[in-house]
C-alpha cells in the first residue's frame, strides 16, 4: 500500500469512504497494485488514515461490488484483477540497469555462463538450517539500530579467515560489511575524497568498475595487462598524477593472470611515492584451480595504501549480495562514518549465517569441495575440445576460446543463446575496441555432464569459421 497516495479532504463533498475507494481503484487501474496484492486490514488502514473501521469497510465493500477486490475472510482482502485499461509500460523504461553486465537475472544459470557458482555443489540442507536458526535469532534481537559497519561477530570471523587463507592480518575494526563488490567500491570512492580525477584500471578489466568510476565523476585510465598483470610503468606514463589504481591481483579479470611479485612491489612503491591508493579486488582468490594461491596484495602493504575488497558471491551465492572491505587502520574511522551515512550494512540474518558458516569450518570445507568439482568440469571440457586448447587457455574459472581479430564475439555470444548457451564475449572487457582481443569466455562452473557434450558441439559449430588456433 505504500504505492498509494491518500489525500483525504475531510471538508470535501465526497464522503471519506468514497475518497478511499476511488484512490484504491485508481491505483489498481494504473497498475500500482498488482493482481493478488493483499490490502491492509480494516483496522490497520483505519489507524493509518485516522478514520473509523466502518469507513474502511464501506470502501472495501464498494470495491468488491465493482469486482476490483475479493474478500477471503480471515485471510484478508486481495486485488482480484488489474483492468486492461492500465497504461502500457514503455519498453525502454523497463530495461535492466547496465544490461551489458546484468543479463537473464530471472533465469537459471546456463551452460558456459561466467561468474555463477555451481548450484548443485552447495550444501543447501545444512545452509538452510543455519539460515533458519539465524533468522529466528535476528527476529529475537532487541529493536535497535545495528552497527553500520556490520555485525561484530561476522567481522571477527572474516578477519580470522583472511589471516589464515589470504595472509592478511587485520582487526575487526578495519572491516566494513558491504552490499557486494559494487557496494564496497562505492564506499571506497566516497571515502578516499580524491583530488585527482584519473584512476588506473586494468585493460581488459571488469566493465562494472569503468561504469562506477564514470558515474562517480572520475576518468578511468586503461592500463595494459600482460602475462605479469597490470603494467605499472605504462600507468605512470599515461597518468603520472593519478592517485588510485584498481586491480585484480590474485586472478586478473578476465584473463586470469596473477600479478607478479615485481609488479606488486612496483605498484606499492608507486602508491607510497604518489600518496596514492590501491583498491584490491580479490576476485576468485579462494578458487584458484592451478598452483598455489598468491597472498593478498594487502598482506605486503606496509604503508597503509591498499583497500582490500572481497565477496561471498562466487563462493556461497550472488543472491546474498554480501561483501566486505578491509581498510588501513588510519582509514577505519572514516570508513565507518562513510558506511553509516551512505550505505550501512543490512540483512542481519545473512550476516549471522555467514559468520556461523565461517566459524564452524563449513566455508573452507565447501571451498575445497567446489575446487574439486570445478577441476573435474574443467577437465571434462578440455577433453571435449581436444588438442586445440590446454590449461594455458584457462582464465580463472573460465576457458578462453580465442577468435580471429575480425570476429564479432558479441554477436556470436548472442547467437549462442538460441541453443541455451551463455558464453561471455571478451571484447567488452576492453575499454576501447581498437586493440580489443576477440574471444569467448566459457565458464566451467555450471557444466552438467548430460548437457555438456551437446552444448559444446553446438558452440563449436557456431564459432568454427571464426576460431584462431595458437
Amino acid at each position: 500500500m505504500n504505492t498509494l497516495r491518500f489525500s483525504l479532504d475531510r471538508q470535501g463533498e465526497q464522503s471519506l469512504s468514497e475518497q478511499i475507494r476511488s484512490s484504491i481503484a485508481e491505483a489498481i487501474r494504473q497498475g500500482h497494485l498488482y493482481e493478488g496484492a493483499r490490502l491492509p486490514s480494516w483496522r490497520d488502514l483505519a489507524a493509518q488514515l485516522g478514520v473509523s473501521r466502518g469507513t474502511i469497510k464501506t470502501a472495501y465493500d464498494r470495491l468488491s461490488d465493482d469486482q476490483l477486490v475479493i474478500s477471503k475472510g480471515a485471510a484478508g482482502t486481495f486485488v482480484s484483477f488489474v483492468l486492461p485499461a492500465a497504461p502500457k509500460v514503455v519498453a525502454g523504461a523497463s530495461r535492466l540497469p547496465l544490461p551489458d553486465i546484468y543479463q537473464d537475472v530471472d533465469s537459471a544459470p546456463k551452460l558456459f555462463q561466467v561468474g555463477v557458482p555451481a548450484q548443485e555443489g552447495f550444501p543447501f540442507k545444512h545452509w538452510s538450517r543455519i539460515v533458519l536458526r539465524c533468522s529466528r535469532q535476528a527476529v529475537a534481537e532487541p529493536l535497535r539500530y545495528p552497527d553500520p559497519r556490520g555485525e561484530l561477530v561476522l567481522r571477527k570471523e572474516i578477519a580470522a579467515y583472511l589471516a589464515v587463507a589470504r595472509g592478511l592480518l587485520c582487526s575487526a575494526d578495519q572491516i566494513i560489511i558491504t552490499n557486494g563488490y559494487a557496494g564496497a567500491l562505492g564506499l571506497a570512492l566516497h571515502m578516499l575524497r580524491l583530488d585527482s580525477e584519473q584512476v588506473w584500471i586494468e585493460d581488459p578489466g571488469y566493465p562494472l568498475t569503468r561504469h562506477a568510476l564514470s558515474l562517480a565523476g572520475y576518468t578511468p585510465v586503461p592500463v595494459q595487462v600482460d602475462d605479469q598483470g597490470i603494467c605499472v610503468e605504462q600507468g605512470i606514463a599515461l597518468a603520472a598524477d593519478a592517485r588510485l589504481a584498481i586491480v585484480t591481483p590474485s586472478q586478473q579479470a578476465p584473463l586470469g593472470v596473477q600479478l607478479s611479485l615485481a609488479r606488486r612491489q612496483a605498484l606499492l612503491a608507486w602508491a607510497k611515492a604518489n600518496a596514492g591508493w590501491i583498491i584490491e579486488d580479490d576476485y576468485l582468490s579462494e578458487l584458484q584451480l592451478s598452483g598455489q594461491a598468491t597472498p593478498a596484495l594487502a598482506s605486503l602493504d606496509r604503508e597503509g595504501r591498499v583497500i582490500h575488497i572481497g565477496t561471498f558471491s562466487k563462493t556461497i551465492s550472488p543472491r546474498l549480495r554480501l561483501g566486505f572491505m578491509v581498510v588501513p587502520m588510519r582509514l577505519s574511522e572514516r570508513a565507518g562514518d562513510t558506511a553509516a551515512a551512505l550505505s550501512p550494512a543490512s540483512a542481519l540474518s545473512s550476516q549471522l549465517a555467514v559468520a556461523e558458516f565461517l566459524r564452524d569450518g563449513h566455508y573452507l570445507r565447501h571451498i575445497r569441495r567446489m575446487k574439486r568439482l570445478y577441476i573435474q568440469r574443467r577437465d571434462a571440457l578440455l577433453a571435449l575440445m581436444g588438442t586445440s586448447v590446454s590449461l594455458n587457455n584457462m582464465a580463472g574459472l573460465s576457458l578462453l576460446l580465442t577468435l580471429a581479430d575480425d570476429a564479432d564475439d558479441v554477436h556470436l555470444a548472442e547467437a549462442a543463446k538460441a541453443f541455451g548457451l551463455a558464453p561471455a564475449p571478451l571484447s567488452p572487457w576492453y575499454a576501447t575496441q581498437i586493440n580489443a582481443r576477440k574471444g569467448l569466455l566459457l565458464g566451467v562452473t555450471n557444466l552438467s555432464s548430460p548437457e555438456l557434450e551437446e552444448g559444446y558441439q553446438q558452440l563449436a559449430a557456431l564459432v568454427a569459421p571464426h576460431r584462431q588456433y595458437q
